[in-house]
């Protein structure tokens, strides 16, 4: 297991990324064959503990080490020391950066230019950048469709709700409109109610958020979150109310209400893109995996190791959605999702 490297708060944004790429090459992994095998270096925005959105991305890091290539990672980079750690990553001579946001693509387009021989790729990039900058994600439009189905079958007040944060990001934007059309789609009259709130991370402020929702009387509430996904959780535990969550560590919380997770394969993900990168151009492009794509779906609908939903769930909704996913694979059914659709409120 690597090393936690996080950034000290007493330093300036400099001087904490210097210090953090530091340890970062001290806990380098050493594998036989070093001087020969690739190196990839990973940013996370949050904490790899946070059982969603950041510790997801780390299962690449460990994938990737499996394979023999040379790992290192930063934790907790914020937008103001992005730029500065993506350079000081190239200059280590990485093959491979990953910035696991999208908020990482501006700063790999500003740094790219200056390494043109290393690939800089960003989880939940919403575009191809600069011709080494590749973004990568899951058809986040397919999976919010399929949970907007759920919640509108398991829904008892035909009231539903999603919190989320950075809205009007394209993949944020993706996932949330197409749960309120995929509900919309089998109960025209339910009621879905969406709340953005300020940080992906503020797990106390996403249960606020939830409280408020199930007070108004939704008993499902979906989200897109990463540390604060949680909130969502611990809510629904307390009101008992239905979920989903991002992770199985979110089935643990709450095994009687969260119905299953959207688990994201980024391991998958960036290691198919990284290990590309050894014989093909991988630089320039965005990479959108779903049901209908090969070697990869991108992410996947599971509530634990070998089960895809709760056993609450009832087997004609299960049917229904394993029939939406079949039509997603053949290209019969495609969502097209606006701002509109994602807005907040009703």
């Amino acid at each position: 297991m690597f090393d936690a490297l996080r950034p000290e708060r007493a330093r300036t944004p400099r001087a904490r990324i210097a210090a953090t790429l530091c340890a970062a090459a001290v806990a380098t992994l050493t594998l036989t064959g070093a001087a020969l095998a690739q190196k990839a270096a990973f940013l996370f925005p949050g904490s790899i503990n946070d059982q969603s959105w950041n510790a997801q991305g780390y299962l690449g890091a460990e994938k990737l080490k499996s394979l023999g290539w040379q790992i290192s990672y930063s934790e907790n980079v914020g937008a103001a020391d992005m730029v500065d750690a993506l350079r000081d990553y190239a200059r280590q001579g990485n093959n491979v950066v990953i910035g696991h946001t999208g908020r990482f693509v501006s700063a790999a387009e500003r740094v790219g230019p200056d390494f043109p021989k290393t690939l800089f790729l960003v989880g939940s990039g919403s575009k191809g950048a600069a011709p080494n900058v590749t973004s990568i994600d899951y058809d986040n439009t397919q999976f919010g469709y399929l949970m907007g189905v759920l919640a509108a079958r398991m829904s008892k007040t035909g009231k539903i709700g999603s919190v989320n944060s950075l809205e009007g990001i394209p993949n944020v934007t993706a996932q949330v409109g197409a749960f309120r059309l995929g509900a919309k789609s089998v109960r025209p009259d339910i009621e879905v109610k969406v709340i953005y709130i300020k940080s992906m991370e503020d797990a106390a402020e996403a249960k606020e958020a939830t409280l408020s929702l199930i007070a108004g009387g939704a008993d499902f509430i979906s989200g897109k979150l990463n540390a604060a996904q949680s909130g969502i959780i611990q809510a629904a535990k307390e009101k008992n109310v239905y979920a989903n969550g991002r992770s199985y560590g979110h089935t643990e919380i709450a095994p009687d209400n969260v119905l299953t997770n959207i688990v994201e394969k980024w391991a998958d993900m960036y290691t198919a893109a990284a290990e590309a990168s050894k014989t093909t151009d991988m630089g320039g492009k965005y990479i959108l995996y779903g049901f209908n794509t090969p070697g990869s779906t991108g992410a996947e609908l599971s509530y634990g190791e070998g089960q895809a939903y709760n056993k609450v769930v009832p087997k004609a909704v299960v049917d229904e959605l394993d029939g939406l996913k079949k039509k997603f694979a053949s290209g019969e059914l495609k969502i097209s999702v606006t701002k509109e659709d994602a807005r907040g409120g009703i």
